[in-house]
Parts: structure tokens; sequence; C-alpha cells
């Protein structure tokens, strides 16, 4: 869990006009300041990320990977010192290929020295891109070496893949070896401020579950990427709908907005603990969507202490709320509610529903693009 500058700041490097919205140092130590005085560390946000374009147009005259020196005065070191001083942790990025996607050094050819370099300046997660890789094989020697180079530094640093991305167009990922390298990995497009993008990641979810629900689990998670909550792209409803969906998914919660300006509504979501708890359960497992009726979606997670997070999702985008009704034989292979259960809502509010049995039927009103997360669990 953390926040990355990508979707919401771009490759914002004018610090002279904007030095707001600027891929700049005092981005980062802001939004770490924020992040230790207004809730999201206690929440368990811990990452402070940085994306593509922080980097100088060259390596320095020993080869190494440089920040740039007018928006990252103090240097690295320093920047994860100071977030480190705030109890939290730095993550950085770089690019498996010559260049990144916005073209400055990438990693290729300098696996080894790039990740001794990240670890001597206390860096605590890598987010490693795949543009600019010539051939599949160059790009996968590449997410491998830099898997090696990171743990050979002895220092603990989160990996986060783009490889499956990458590979897709072309062939099927082999998630074991994915997995045996990568912390979490991105598998579809990057995520946009719009209720589409949200759709889409989640159609691509539901026709793909068969071959990446199942590798998920403590030590690898699927990424659907960032949390676009706070900004300017989704209705409430669909706000509700990323949260509870993202926490299903069993995915990373890396938010990309303005911390320094979010609504209270905005935040009382990204920090709802209940929701979290969701999201970063012990077993581990990703849910998966169990049937698909007309407009309605309904996915389950197997969650610890023998419990289920159900979500009921209303994609239709015209009229107004809708029911739907299933049977609670239809969970958990017939054994969420056996022999009876207690139902809990948790979005868009938390309620109880009280206890229902094993021949029990739910109606739940959905609002449209809206999403009703529910935790059934097992008396």
């Amino acid at each position: 869990m953390g926040w990355l500058h990508w979707e919401r700041f771009l490759c914002a490097t004018d610090c002279a006009t904007d030095p707001r919205r600027c891929v700049s140092e005092q981005l980062f130590v802001e939004m770490a300041d924020v992040m230790a005085a207004e809730g999201w560390r206690d929440a368990g946000y811990e990452f402070v990320c940085i994306d593509d374009c922080w980097m100088a147009p060259t390596r320095d005259e020993h080869g190494r990977l440089q920040a740039d020196p007018k928006r990252f005065p103090s240097g690295i070191r320093k920047l994860a010192d100071y977030v480190h001083s705030r109890g939290l942790k730095l993550g950085i990025y770089s690019d498996v290929g010559n260049k990144t996607c916005a073209g400055f050094p990438g990693s290729y050819n300098h696996y080894d020295l790039d990740a001794q370099t990240f670890a001597s300046w206390g860096v605590d997660l890598l987010k490693f891109d795949g543009c600019n890789s010539d051939t599949l094989e160059l790009l996968a020697e590449g997410y491998r070496r830099m898997s090696l180079a990171l743990n050979n530094t002895g220092r603990s640093i989160v990996y986060s893949c783009e490889w499956p991305f990458y590979l897709r167009p072309l062939q099927q990922p082999n998630y074991t070896e994915i997995k045996h390298y990568c912390n979490h990995w991105r598998n579809f497009f990057d995520v946009y401020d719009s209720w589409s993008s949200i759709k889409s990641i989640l159609d691509w979810t539901a026709l793909h579950q068969d071959s990446i629900v199942k590798i998920a689990g403590p030590g690898g998670w699927n990424d659907p990427d960032m949390l676009v909550i706070g900004n300017f792209g989704l209705s409430w409803d669909q706000a509700v709908t990323q949260m509870a969906m993202w926490a299903v998914m069993a995915a990373p919660l890396f938010m990309s907005n303005d911390l320094r300006h979010i609504s209270p509504e905005a935040k009382w979501l990204l920090q709802n603990k209940e929701v979290i708890a969701i999201n970063q359960d012990l077993l581990g497992k990703q849910g998966y969507q169990i049937t698909k009726d007309k407009n309605f979606e309904l996915w389950e997670r197997p969650l610890s202490g023998r419990a289920y997070a159900v979500a009921v999702l209303n994609q239709q985008e015209i009229g107004g709320p809708q029911n739907f009704t299933f049977p609670l034989t239809f969970l958990g292979n017939g054994l969420a509610c056996n022999p009876a259960c207690t139902v809990q809502e948790v979005l868009p509010a938390s309620r109880d529903w009280g206890v229902y049995s094993w021949v029990s039927s739910l109606s739940v009103e959905v609002n449209p693009t809206g999403t009703v997360l529910l935790k059934v669990v097992a008396l």
C-alpha cells in the first residue's frame, strides 16, 4: 500500500512555472508529510513512490543513475532519509530497456550497478517498466537479472514488474516464473482517471481469471494499477466500485492523487479500515467473478476465518438503482453460509444485515456503475 506519482502528476518537469505539480523533491516531501500527519500511514499506506522522469538525462561519470539536480537538489539518499523519518518507505522507478518510457536512461546493461545504487540510497521498492527492450528474450533476461541484482544487495526491496503486460501481445506469460522473480506485476494497460478505464480493467481481469487468480498469494500479486479515487474522472459510485473491487482482487493499493487537496469523502473511502482489512487479508487469495447476469456481476474472495468478501457490481450506465437477488449457495461452492452466516455490508456504508441460513437468498440494491461490498462469515 502506498502512493505513486504517475497517473496524477505524469512527467511534469517544469518546476519554474508550476512547482506544485512538478515531479520534484518538494512533491515527495510534501506527500510524505501529509501521509504521516493525516492518517494515511496509520491506515497502511507506507510507500511513497517515484515513477518515471526523476532522472537526469545522462548517467554520472561512474555510469550511475542520478536524479535531476534541479528538481532533486538534495539527491535521492536525502529524500529516502526524510521519507524514512516520517515512518514511511521510498519507491523508485527504472526500466528494463536502454531508455525509460519517457526517454530517460534505462537499466539495460546496468542491472547490478543500478540495484546497488538504489540500495545505497535506501530505496525500499523498485517499479521496473518494460519499454524499449529489443526482444522478448532481452525483456525476460532483464527482469530476471534485476531480481537477482536486488537480492544480491542484501537490502529488502519490493520488486514491481511490468513483465507480463509486455509479453502478452506475443505470448502467454509463465506466471510461475514471474512470481519466482517479482513481488507484483502488471498485466494490462495503465489506469486512467475514467470509468471506462476501471471497467476495462475489471472486464480484462474477469476474462483472464482462470490464468491469473491461482498464482496470486503472499509474496506475489496481480497489480491492476493505481487507485484514482480523489481525482476528477469517477463519480462517487464508481470510486466505491474501484475501492471494493481492488480489495476483492487482492490488489496492491497504490493511490495516485493529490493528498494535499482531497475531499473528506475520498479520504474516508481510501482509509476505510474494513475495506483495507479485506484487501490485506492474511489468507492472501485473490477474488474472482462467480456469475454474470445481464448487467450484474457477482464476485467473491475467500478470507481467513471462514469468511468471504462478496461484491455485487452493477455495470449498467443508465436508469436508477437495480436489485440483484442470488441464493447464498452460490458462495464458496455452497459452503460460505453452511449451515448459517452473518452478513455485513462494508461499502457503500457499514451496516449489519443479520443472520441468514444456508437456503436463504440475498437481495442487493446497487446504483448504476456502483458496487455493494459484503462480508459473509460462516457460523
